[in-house]
């Protein structure tokens, strides 16, 4: 594993140590090399007498699946050095996207390629994963919006021109770093958009995935926003109703989508999903309902960050590419209260 410090890199670390049929290998961390990974993942006790390695490309070869924990842009050029029949599954941004120009607007700089994007419970994405070796898993935005809409747009109930979305995270999602943004101080008992007015990177991610489910491109609006909690992330999506629609259908073909899905569970009417209910563990919780006044769908979204938005999925497409029960090592149980 590389990036094995990072956030999500522990939640990978928890996530494999639980996990029936997976031996860990190497843990690169990068600037934390040499440093027990006690030191920066206390709760990973069963790591007690590791220390985190470089990230050596050699020696994450060795391992029948490779997981790529680093920041955006970082991952191609570590993907390089390794052996093309290497299996890999990217948590960062490097190969999500299909446009070059999107990259560059959002990301800046050469644009890596693309591989198949991560999210089994898209309709033929589970096939692409189990048959891909490289494998794009979604950030966590996305899959919250994604799952929220897809199936909705899919069926035409929603316009794919005028779609709103407001989404709140915690705070592991904006990654281990030293910031002023992120002191208890200032975000205790606070809650705070950032990066608004189009120009958050899962923008084209979102569009991109929305638009191959939708009858024309999808226009999307996405407020991000800085909530007072570790972990989790709600989102409120909504969209123009197509004339005509209402709540009953919306929920039909949610319904439809993830009736079978082991880690989606939709919600009946008159209940809404809260990020409490999805803590630690790889499910999403949904709810939607037709609002006749603004004549909106409106769908919430409540996901893990780190389990069902970074490393619960991550494995999730493991468990596929390597031809093992797609909920090994995982649940969709949350931790409450």
């Amino acid at each position: 594993m590389a990036g094995a410090s990072g956030y999500a890199g522990g939640e990978l670390l928890r996530l494999v140590l639980g996990h029936p049929g997976l031996e860990l290998g190497a843990v690169a961390a990068g600037a934390n090399a040499g440093e027990p990974v006690l030191a920066v993942h206390p709760g990973l006790v069963d790591l007690a007498g590791r220390t985190f390695t470089s990230t050596d490309p050699a020696a994450l070869a060795e391992a029948d699946l490779v997981f790529v924990a680093l920041p955006h842009g970082q991952s191609a050029s570590l993907v390089a050095q390794l052996p093309a029949d290497t299996k890999v599954v990217d948590l960062g941004a490097d190969f999500r996207l299909v446009d070059p120009a999107a990259w560059d607007r959002y990301y800046g700089g050469p644009h890596a390629g693309t591989w198949t994007y991560g999210l089994p419970e898209l309709a033929g994405q589970r096939s692409a994963v189990r048959a891909s070796d490289r494998v794009a898993s979604p950030g966590c935005y996305a899959t919250s919006v994604v799952l929220g809409l897809a199936p909705l747009l899919a069926a035409g109930l929603v316009e794919p021109s005028d779609v709103v979305v407001v989404a709140a995270s915690g705070t592991s999602g904006a990654g281990r770093k030293a910031s002023d943004a992120l002191l208890a101080s200032t975000v205790a008992g606070a809650v705070s958009a950032y990066r608004a007015g189009g120009v958050h990177q899962h923008i084209p991610e979102m569009e991109q995935a929305l638009s191959a489910c939708a009858v024309g491109a999808v226009t999307l609006s996405f407020t991000p926003l800085l909530a007072p909690m570790p972990r989790g992330i709600l989102a409120t999506c909504t969209a123009r109703l197509t004339p005509g629609v209402g709540s009953d259908q919306l929920w039909q073909a949610l319904a439809a989508a993830y009736d079978d899905e082991p880690f989606v569970h939709l919600l009946g009417a008159g209940h809404w999903p809260t990020t409490k209910a999805t803590a630690g563990g790889n499910g999403a919780v949904l709810a939607a309902a037709a609002d006749a006044h603004a004549g909106r769908a409106v769908v919430a979204v409540a996901i893990d960050n780190l389990g069902k938005g970074a490393a619960g999925q991550a494995l999730q497409n493991a468990n596929l590419m390597l031809g093992l029960d797609e909920t090994a090592g995982l649940t969709a149980n949350g931790l409450t209260p």
